[in-house]
């Protein structure tokens, strides 16, 4: 295993239940939790979609995106409405989920781009959520986007995960599989290896044939999709990338109806969603199947945030609220809403707080298990930070504040969850306390990362 973190990073320590709790790591019996034996380790599908917004599936609000799929998870589920991505865009909230931390901890603070950055990647000295729960006894496996490094040495495979399928740029063509650099980017493990087909049917055909094969043992399965992010493309639109072209010597995708398109990009998804459960069902191991479906941050300018103010690459609301839906029959209630702030860095010491086993030695994390908060708990949380570039936001409680630039914004969002009512003059106080706790932030994630590979690419 890689070397675990330093004690002396950051500002919360974590460990393991263990078999005092409760939970054998012998195969002893264990006790009873919620009806299912605590010793039972169980599966985990983490579902990402990209750039999809609060507002762009139906359970969310949309009149005109049909997800029933996804929908039924949330319903009979917890769906949370205060579940926010580490980052307003790619590479930042991947580095996070990864590891537990602030991304900037890992010196990934803003994109990792097929132009500019082709040489880095997330440190291998992290250690990740595919090395934890392989750790644990887990099969490990990622299919779809990585962009955490193009490199075969930051491939997932060398990142704790046992199979990879996908592409590890931003985006690519959904046909050609092509990125907006003009290279080849499809992957099996770490070689490049095309699989024709529109990558949407491919990555949800890849997580049920893992399921299909790794049935009978634990498994933690992250899809991480492409879409609705842009080139915007349905089954059918043609492919336009060529190798060998950057994004601007590139053809220009001609479609009469990107609306249109991008309804069908989600939906899709979601049918995919769909046959993934069904095979969980048809496989008898439904029940004891963690499923979580989010998004990396917010939408593009075509897709919606709902009434949040802001979208992708910004550190208002709809930059960084997205939808969150988690489902577990043997462990969470059923049609149930959670309230509480929730990000994606929180999935890694979740996961490991469910997970009977062995116990690791204290580990360094930023987020926390959420699963009480999931099971209609209140849980506290520390102030939280949201980083773009020069554009940084708090929020404590109701309370966020906002610095873009030379603009000072303070907003309560338990009153203008819109941010539309900007309180800064009104109460100097709260924004000097604000203030405070960003450069105490800064401080902390700058004196704990290493290189800093591209904190403003």
């Amino acid at each position: 295993m890689k070397k675990l973190l330093s004690l002396s990073l950051a500002v919360c320590f974590f460990s393991l239940p263990s078999a005092a709790a409760g939970q054998a790591d012998d195969g002893a019996p264990a006790k009873q939790v919620g009806g299912v034996q605590a010793s039972i380790k169980p599966n985990i599908i983490f579902i990402m979609a990209d750039d999809l917004g609060y507002g762009d599936i139906s359970c969310y609000g949309s009149k005109t995106i049909q997800t029933p799929h996804i929908d039924k998870l949330a319903s009979t589920g917890v769906k949370c409405t205060d579940y926010h991505s580490n980052g307003a865009v790619c590479s930042p909230t991947r580095a996070a989920l990864m590891t537990g931390r602030y991304q900037q901890r890992s010196g990934v603070g803003g994109v990792i781009t097929a132009r500019a950055h082709r040489h880095t990647g997330l440190p291998l000295a992290e250690w990740t959520m595919g090395e934890a729960m392989k750790d644990l006894g887990y099969q490990t496996a990622m299919f779809g986007k990585w962009h955490l490094g193009y490199a075969p040495k930051f491939n997932p495979t060398k990142q704790g995960f046992d199979e990879f399928k996908g592409f590890v740029s931003g985006n690519v063509d959904y046909q050609r599989h092509i990125d907006q650099e003009g290279y080849f980017d499809w992957w099996q493990q770490d070689k490049l290896k095309d699989d024709p087909g529109y990558i949407t049917d491919l990555i949800n055909n890849y997580a049920i044939d893992f399921i299909r094969r790794k049935k009978n043992q634990p498994f933690l399965l992250v899809v991480n999709h492409g879409a609705p992010h842009y080139p915007i493309q349905g089954r059918k639109t043609p492919g336009f990338r060529v190798t060998g072209k950057s994004n601007r010597q590139q053809p220009k995708l001609k479609t009469d109806n990107p609306k249109a398109l991008y309804k069908e990009m989600i939906e899709v998804m979601d049918e995919g969603i769909g046959n993934i459960v069904t095979e969980l069902e048809k496989q008898g191991i439904r029940n004891n199947t963690l499923i979580i479906f989010t998004s990396d941050n917010g939408p593009a300018k075509i897709g919606s945030a709902g009434n949040l103010r802001g979208h992708k690459g910004q550190v208002y609301e709809g930059g960084h609220r997205v939808t969150g839906v988690f489902n577990w029959p043997d462990q969470l209630p059923s049609g149930k809403t959670c309230n509480t702030p929730i990000l994606s860095m929180d999935m890694l010491p979740t996961f490991l707080a469910i997970t009977p086993g062995k116990k690791f030695p204290k580990q360094v994390f930023d987020g926390i298990n959420v699963l009480p908060a999931l099971k209609g708990n209140p849980i506290p949380r520390k102030p939280l930070f949201w980083q773009h570039k020069e554009n940084i936001a708090v929020r404590d409680g109701a309370w966020k504040l906002v610095l873009t630039g030379k603009k000072t914004e303070l907003f309560n969002l338990g009153k203008d969850l819109s941010e539309q009512n900007n309180l800064a003059d009104k109460h100097p106080d709260q924004v000097a306390r604000l203030t405070k706790l960003i450069k105490a932030w800064q401080s902390s994630v700058a004196a704990s990362s290493g290189a800093k590979l591209h904190s403003n690419p």
